[in-house]
């Protein structure tokens, strides 16, 4: 059964004393009734101490820690001064509401703890009657301290890089491909509509962009005349060729005539069409922008819109560079990949069906050479999503290094000449990087005023060095008798060395034998000698 319970709120920690509590009757309707009624509620516990966050900082700190299961040093302090270690007389049990928050105090200050009905019951009520249980605080402090840390911590939560702005990079390019196939529908439909009355127009001026606003300069086709030629030449790229054939096609155009308010209402759908081309243009120097600032070596070596395409399908550029080569060769391509694995079939090749396809690099490639080449683009792409996602100052050199690369690549499979090494590329980069760093801070020490008077160095004297005179490291030079260091000797003429050794010392034994048996036959020889005499 819990003696004490602790209460964790926005202003601050509580210790309260649990006086009055059954096991027994605890579910019953009657006690649950008490925990809602002050006046009876109050008499079961007691309020031990109270300590309040020091500001909003303090508290979001705190918070912090509680979600995730971690003793602060706020709350350890606490709960030393106010309860007693267990012993054998005397046990001390904390009703919490966190498990595992209660394993942390349970291993860090050896004290109880019980997250049990009963004592969530208990912790439940404390919040109920907080207000007026925690002495010196109104009942709109609580609640504007809540709110306050409410607001604080789902902010914490949601983690927001500003440097990154990969959200925005992907409703940029969702917004961008929803675009492309709204302004070619309404393209479509502006060239059928506008065709009941100028057929022919739409031979002369294939470009959709172009026919919208020739359609919406021309209007009716019998206002159009020589005085309005040079402005529908700056229409169609001050083309006055071109003009001149649309105006004398307008004159024997075999198209029927429309009313006044089909007319209107053709003016208004071609201001539309022009509005959201015009809006696209603008959202695509804003995506190239945004790429160029978060990811320019992924930029430098796709482009934007494949870049930002792989970015919006991975959900972030962090995810991307977490991806191996073999995942980015193939994202775009699920779709075909599950249905072939479901139908037992041949997997598809991805250079074929991924969003890497698009690149311009596997369409300058042969038949024969577009999987190669988008493993190896694949491969290139991972690189630069890392470099860009962890780098510091990211840099569009090694995206252009990669790209240089993949052209070499090209040329490989072409000519057969052999493309630089992956680590030889980037250390070129990197070289160059340090180059112009040291270059600005060669300008920015000559810019700024030395803060401290220059000291000349003094040089130091050379000390003589002791040189080892040894046998073993110095050989001795015929000609001038000087002592010369020993040369290395490499592995092959260390092995002849040990081999001409070996002969020496098998000659010297083979000597020392046929000494031996030279004298034992003396010996024999001067016996016989003796016996015969």
């Amino acid at each position: 059964m819990a003696t004490h319970a602790l209460f964790e709120s926005a202003s601050g920690y509580a210790v309260f004393e649990i006086k009055l509590q059954e096991n027994v009757g605890a579910m019953t309707k009657a006690v649950q009734d008490s925990i809602d009624d002050l006046a009876k509620f109050g008499k079961m516990v007691t309020l031990i101490s109270f300590s309040p966050f020091k500001n909003a900082a303090h508290a979001l700190e705190n918070a912090n820690d509680i979600s995730e299961g971690i003793l602060n040093d706020h709350l350890k302090s606490l709960l030393e001064l106010n309860l007693s270690r267990t012993s054998k007389t005397s046990t001390t049990t904390l009703a919490i509401w966190d498990p595992v928050l209660g394993s942390s105090i349970k291993a860090v200050l050896n004290i109880d703890c019980d997250t049990s009905d009963t004592s969530k019951d208990i912790i439940r009520g404390i919040r109920q009657h907080a207000p007026k249980l925690l002495k010196g605080m109104q009942a709109d402090d609580l609640t504007k301290a809540q709110l306050g840390l409410g607001h604080s911590y789902s902010r914490a939560k949601l983690k927001f890089n500003v440097n990154r702005i990969d959200n925005m990079i992907i409703q940029a390019i969702a917004l961008l491909d929803q675009l492309d196939k709204d302004v070619n529908l309404f393209s479509m439909r502006i060239r059928e509509w506008y065709g009941y009355h100028f057929p022919e127009l739409v031979r002369i001026v294939p470009d959709n962009y172009q026919y919208a606003r020739a359609a919406q300069f021309i209007g009716a086709k019998e206002t159009l005349n020589e005085e309005k030629l040079h402005d529908l030449a700056a229409i169609l790229d001050d083309d006055m060729t071109l003009a001149q054939n649309v105006l004398d096609a307008a004159r024997g155009s075999m198209g029927s005539t429309l009313s006044e308010i089909d007319m209107l209402n053709i003016n208004a759908f071609a201001i539309r069409v022009v509005s959201l081309a015009e809006y696209r243009k603008s959202l695509m120097s804003y995506l190239s922008e945004k790429m160029n600032v978060v990811a320019p070596s992924l930029t430098a070596l796709l482009g934007e819109r494949i870049g930002a395409r792989l970015i919006s399908h991975a959900g972030s550029l962090t995810n991307l560079s977490k991806y191996p080569a073999s995942t980015v060769q193939i994202l775009g391509a699920e779709k075909a990949l599950f249905r072939a694995l479901k139908t037992k079939g041949k997997t598809p090749k991805a250079c074929m069906y991924g969003l890497i396809y698009h690149s311009s690099f596997i369409g300058r490639a042969g038949p024969k050479y577009k999987g190669r080449i988008s493993r190896f683009l694949a491969n290139k792409c991972s690189i630069a999503s890392r470099i860009d996602c962890y780098s510091d100052k990211p840099s569009p050199m090694f995206g252009e290094a990669l790209r240089q690369q993949v052209e070499e690549r090209l040329n490989f499979f072409e000519t057969g000449a052999s493309p630089s090494k992956n680590a030889d590329a980037i250390r070129k980069v990197l070289d160059q990087l340090a180059l112009d760093d040291d270059e600005d801070d060669e300008e920015e020490a000559m810019d700024a005023e030395p803060a401290l008077p220059l000291i000349e160095v003094t040089p130091k004297k050379d000390k003589k060095k002791k040189r080892k005179s040894s046998d073993d490291d110095m050989d001795v030079d015929e000609e001038n008798g000087e002592p010369v260091k020993k040369r290395k000797l490499s592995k092959e003429e260390k092995k002849a060395l040990k081999k001409e050794k070996k002969k020496e010392k098998k000659g010297a034994e083979d000597k020392g034998s046929t000494s031996k048996k030279e004298k034992t036959k003396e010996k024999k020889e001067k016996e016989k000698k003796k016996s015969k005499e």
